[in-house]
């Protein structure tokens, strides 16, 4: 076997701008192309015979290996139309790929022994063998599990951290029998991780993956291109590096190095380089045809071709790309990167993490103080879900909002109709506007609903005038944050596939604006409220409700509930005790779940009025809490078990069907289905989950773990208002009082404690939980949940947003609950120092 192929077509959006004018596999790294280094490591292991795959600036990688006769391999070239993903990329290639081959990225970093691998793949009669690794922070990835032979059972791509269930990722090198081929259709888009791999398993084919020895990189942004940089330099992976060696230093042809020069650490420097009197250079590699003037000092810095650094230039862990100048005595802080031709003045300071695109000027003696450091935060990814977060007015300003909108509009494209809405307060005011503003400039119109809440604006876009939307909104989680949610045309949240393409469009700023006659215009929906109050009552049987003649509290949070709410409970002849009925969005009220309702004085005005029920709605109006007639503010599960077992007890008239619970809910719901034909579907512990359950026509109900709660038939997302109502019409209907349902309903107890975990250790403990698991029955929808006998569980969840792992303990009692969750958080934390 001597036949591989390079996948070699990457836009590089995260590495810009370092990669405007050439495409990723050709960044250098030690002076040799990223895809040069995989051309030496195939060769090495004699891989000869290389078709590259291209798609993005072809010509740059045609035009520098040509035939790759000079490079010692024989290299042609497919040029892919379109997009067609992994899978359906390596198929363009059909016609020469009639024996087994290999398939490598071009833009990896790595020494892996691919000859040892390939042995692998023989001797296990593999007809497709996946190449892993084992990395601290594995969430980028897709995650592979395999049995003790190295047989894959199976595989999440790009998971969230409650689906780590291993640090084993796939490395996206593979090799693959010809016959592998015939499952990938030809010129549509097909993934190697998404769909050709699953495909392979469903149909029990052989598939393995080889857990490999050695360094693997995936140089995917600024940063890791700096990491990759180092360890470059400093011998961690086995790289061919040119020139003449010298200890730790490399000098290329026809370089000259002034005898008064001072060379530090690691250095690599190209052909026909200029090294000037005086100077110092700590830990940096200098490319061909570049010069450094006089006592000029450059630690940790990277510099491409053909760039002159002046007289007394300092540089510091920057990266410098072709054809650029830094003219004498300027000084460049820390994490710079300067992309082709620019000019740095004499005298002139560039302050810390900056991006220059190419051709840039700044004036002598200027100081460039504009700085990005709040943006890196989005150097990885935008989204958590469809949610961004960040600090407000410092993360996401209006500069990010406007920068936001753009991209946004380029991913739905022109003339567009979106939907907007935001919280009343001032921050999601501003962020807002800047991101219709966005939206505007490249031609989208907005719809503007101004202030309404979420569940309003979800079912306004269920009418099918819109092509997406969304709402800005203080976090109900963080006062100091602000969240943009972004929703997809029938209400619920954009899928992945739309984040993806918007955070291309937000890192890679190829943003074509609308022409002046073209712009994006907006207009203010009028009837949104009353299509909104009209599908609500049509949803329900008012009848009944106003037959029970409800006398209720009802606590609005300062929200947006309150502008609306009131007349629908009027309509529905509730009686209704308003508290912080009106907007305030100073007085902030958070989530249910996370403030602790039973310290206010709710509890004593039930009891003084005699009302038998109190509602309690988060100022988003998307989850709520509940107190009875005694005082009794319920806790979110034992809620979620009573509206679950009234949902059941109303709708038997649909049985058989489905219901979804969170993975974190306990074990009630099963004890309370068990009367009905009715099936329990476990699904992830976020909304996200909860929307995407209802695509599944025989999911009725979906019941969140912190009151919120989806009824399909009337919208695909959480609904504070319209749960209060169903609430309402279910006991009408039962004539059941919640304050004797909680006495008759099993009890289980759930006991929560947090462990710290550092970053990099939680593919490794998920890794080891799910070896301490192997064998015994357990749920792996998010985190693993193992099932320990006579009722008793642990459920072990990775934190989404901070080091830590949740480890929810379940038994019949408390001591027992307590117990469990204390054994398994003292083994995380045996596990995170393996």
């Amino acid at each position: 076997m001597n036949k591989a192929v390079i996948m070699a077509g990457g836009f590089g959006t995260r590495l810009r701008p370092l990669t405007m004018t050439i495409p990723k596999p050709m960044v250098p790294l030690v002076n040799t192309p990223m895809v040069g280094h995989i051309v030496n490591l195939l060769k090495k292991h004699n891989f000869n015979d290389i078709i590259s795959v291209l798609y993005f600036q072809p010509d740059k990688i045609t035009s520098y290996f040509e035939d790759g006769s000079k490079f010692g391999v024989s290299m042609s070239y497919v040029h892919a139309k379109a997009d067609y993903g992994t899978a359906g990329a390596v198929k363009n290639a059909f016609e020469q790929l009639g024996d087994r081959f290999l398939v490598i990225s071009g833009d990896v970093l790595t020494d892996f022994d691919l000859t040892k691998a390939l042995d692998f793949h023989i001797a296990n009669k593999s007809q497709a063998t996946l190449l892993l690794t084992r990395v601290a922070t594995p969430l980028q990835y897709g995650i592979v599990m395999t049995d003790k032979g190295g047989r894959i059972s199976r595989f999440l791509e790009k998971p969230s951290w409650g689906q780590v269930f291993s640090d084993t990722i796939n490395t996206g090198i593979y090799i693959l029998e010809p016959e592998v081929l015939g499952l990938i259709p030809y010129q549509e888009e097909f993934d190697f991780s998404k769909d050709l791999f699953p495909l392979m398993l469903e149909k029990k084919m052989p598939l393995f993956g080889y857990i490999a020895d050695g360094y693997w990189r995936d140089v995917g942004n600024l940063n890791e291109y700096q990491a990759g940089q180092s360890d470059a330099l400093k011998g961690k992976v086995r790289l061919e590096i040119n020139g003449i060696r010298k200890g730790d230093v490399y000098i290329g042809e026809n370089s000259t190095v002034a005898t008064t020069a001072k060379l530090k650490g690691s250095v690599v420097i190209g052909n026909n380089v200029a090294i000037g009197e005086h100077s110092e250079l700590s830990d940096v590699v200098i490319g061909d045809r570049s010069t450094i003037g006089d006592a000029a000092k450059i630690s940790g810095t990277t510099i491409w071709d053909n760039t002159a650094i002046g007289d007394f230039a300092e540089l510091i862990d920057d990266v410098v790309c072709n054809d650029c100048q830094i003219k004498s005595s300027a000084t460049i802080a820390e994490n710079v990167f300067i992309s082709d031709g620019c000019t740095i003045g004499s005298n002139a300071e560039l302050n810390s993490n900056i991006k220059l695109w190419p051709n840039k000027q700044v004036e002598d003696r200027a100081t460039l103080s504009r700085s990005l450091v709040q943006e890196e935060k989005w150097l990885r990814e935008l989204f958590s879900d469809a949610r961004i977060t960040g600090l407000s007015n410092i993360e996401i300003n209006p500069e990010f909002g406007a920068k936001l909108g753009t991209a946004f509009g380029m991913t739905i494209g022109t003339n567009s109709q979106i939907l907007a809405s935001r919280d009343p307060d001032l921050v999601s005011r501003i962020i807002k506007r800047s991101i219709s503003s966005g939206l505007s400039s490249v031609g989208v119109d907005i719809n503007d609903l101004q202030t309404m809440s979420i569940p309003q604006t979800r079912q306004e876009l269920m009418t099918g005038m819109y092509l997406a939307g969304f709402h800005v909104r203080r976090s109900p989680r963080v006062p100091g944050n602000t969240d943009i949610i972004i929703f997809s045309n029938d209400g619920r949240d954009i899928p992945i596939s739309m984040t993806q393409k918007i955070e291309r469009y937000f890192f890679g700023e190829d943003i074509k604006r609308a022409h002046y006659d073209s712009m994006g215009k907006i207009h203010f929906p009028a009837r949104t409220n009353e299509i909104y109050v009209d599908r609500f009552l049509d949803s329900l049987n008012n009848d009944l409700i106003r037959n029970r003649k409800f006398k209720i509290l009802m606590d609005y949070s300062f929200g947006l509930a309150s502008t609306i709410f009131p007349f629908i409970l009027g309509n529905m002849g509730v009686e209704a005790l308003s508290l912080h009925d009106y907007v305030d969005a100073g007085r902030f009220h958070p989530d249910p779940h996370i403030e602790k309702p039973e310290l206010d004085d709710t509890g004593k005005i039930m009891r003084s009025l005699g009302y038998e029920l109190g509602f309690r709605l988060e100022s988003g109006a998307e989850k709520i809490s509940l107190i009875d007639e005694r005082g009794v503010w319920y806790k979110p599960m034992r809620l979620l078990s009573i509206v679950t077992k009234l949902f059941l007890e109303t709708h038997r008239h649909l049985e058989p069907y489905k219901i979804a619970v969170s993975i974190v809910a306990n074990g009630e719901i099963e004890e309370i289905a068990k009367e009905y034909d009715v099936e329990i579907i476990r699904i992830r512990n976020s909304h996200s989950a909860m929307m995407e359950a209802t695509r599944d026509k025989e999911i009725k109900f979906v019941g969140g773990a912190y009151g919120g709660y989806i009824f399909s038939d009337f919208l695909y997302a959480t609904d504070g208002m319209f749960t209060v109502g169903k609430i309402l019409e279910m006991l009408s209907s039962t004539k059941i009082i919640i304050s004797q349902l909680d006495e008759q309903l099993p009890s289980k107890f759930q006991h929560l404690e947090e462990v710290p975990c550092p970053w990099d250790s939680k593919g490794t403990v998920m890794r080891k939980a799910m070896d301490h698991s192997s064998g015994h029955k357990r749920e792996l929808v998010e985190g693993v949940k193992l099932f320990l006998g006579s009722g008793d569980s642990v459920l072990l969840l990775p934190a989404k947003e901070k080091g830590a792992f949740q480890v929810y303990g379940e038994s019949t009692s408390r001591e027992q609950a307590i117990a469990i969750t204390r054994k398994y958080s003292i083994l995380i934390n045996r596990w995170k120092e393996d």
